[in-house]
């Protein structure tokens, strides 16, 4: 027999049973007593696929993983500009000596003479000829070009010299190296600088004496006036204590051993 005919047959069989409990036990009680036992059918068929639950918690952080290739170098980046001029290195060894040469030949005896006086006088000669070969080059130097102020004349000297020696090279000539003491005097300089196609030159600020100190060469102090670079004077390399000009017209601070262009400035009413 079939599930489904034998549900029925179960479900009589044990309601009747219920009856006749009921009819032996009036006797014990007034209210008849109904029982009623359930037995489970058969497993249904699949239900349909439900809908998607909401997205569990995040789990736990995985281990590291492990280094990856290193990648491919980049390109090579734009030149910087150009930094300040380092300090001189140190003093190298001296060389081996070489080899002496062949001796030279004998020369010519020479004729019997009285050569001090001419010896002096040639002495005389070669110090009066240095001297005019200096005054030369000044006046060189100055057809080729000046810079005016109301007051001051500015000489663009095309020698490279330390700071001490470019001042007393100034002085010697009735000057001092540049002292730019306001907006129209340190353009006139940094203009000058540009039209002679030169980036930097000595000019007359310092703190020789007094560390972190600056003043102009005649020793005024700078109360009025300056015109440092940003982040200037910084004392790089604990010995910079001079003080130069760029084409821009900004001063910074730098070492005065380096040998450099330089300008020299001239009351007019002196010059």
């Amino acid at each position: 027999m079939r599930a489904e005919e034998l549900m029925p047959c179960v479900l009589i069989t044990l309601l009747g049973l219920t009856l006749m409990e009921s009819a032996h036990g009036q006797h014990m009680s007034d209210e008849p007593c109904t029982v009623q036992i359930l037995i489970p059918g058969l497993k249904g068929e699949p239900g349909e696929k439900g809908e998607k639950g909401a997205p569990g918690r995040p789990g736990r952080v995985g281990p590291l993983g492990e280094i990856g290739h290193t990648g491919v170098k980049g390109h090579k980046g734009i030149m910087g500009r150009y930094g300040k001029m380092g300090p001189c290195g140190i003093k190298g060894l001296k060389g081996d000596m070489g080899d002496p040469g062949p001796m030279g030949l004998n020369g010519d005896p020479g004729a019997p003479c009285e050569c001090t006086p001419l010896r002096k006088m040639i002495g005389e000669m070669d110090i009066l000829v240095a001297q005019l070969s200096n005054e030369m080059k000044f006046i060189k130097t100055a057809v080729a070009g000046i810079k005016e102020t109301d007051s001051k004349v500015y000489l663009l000297v095309k020698e490279e010299k330390r700071y001490t020696d470019a001042e007393v090279y100034c002085q010697g000539r009735g000057g001092h190296l540049a002292m730019p003491k306001d907006e129209g005097a340190n353009a006139a300089i940094a203009g000058y600088i540009t039209e002679a196609g030169l980036s930097r030159v000595y000019i007359g600020i310092n703190d020789i004496d007094r560390e972190g100190h600056f003043t102009y060469v005649d020793r005024s102090p700078m109360s009025t006036f300056s015109k440092w670079r940003e982040g200037e004077p910084n004392n790089a390399y604990s010995d910079e204590d001079c003080a130069e000009m760029v084409a821009a017209g900004d001063w910074t601070d730098v070492a005065c051993h380096p040998t450099m262009y330089f300008v020299c400035e001239f009351d007019k009413d002196s010059v």
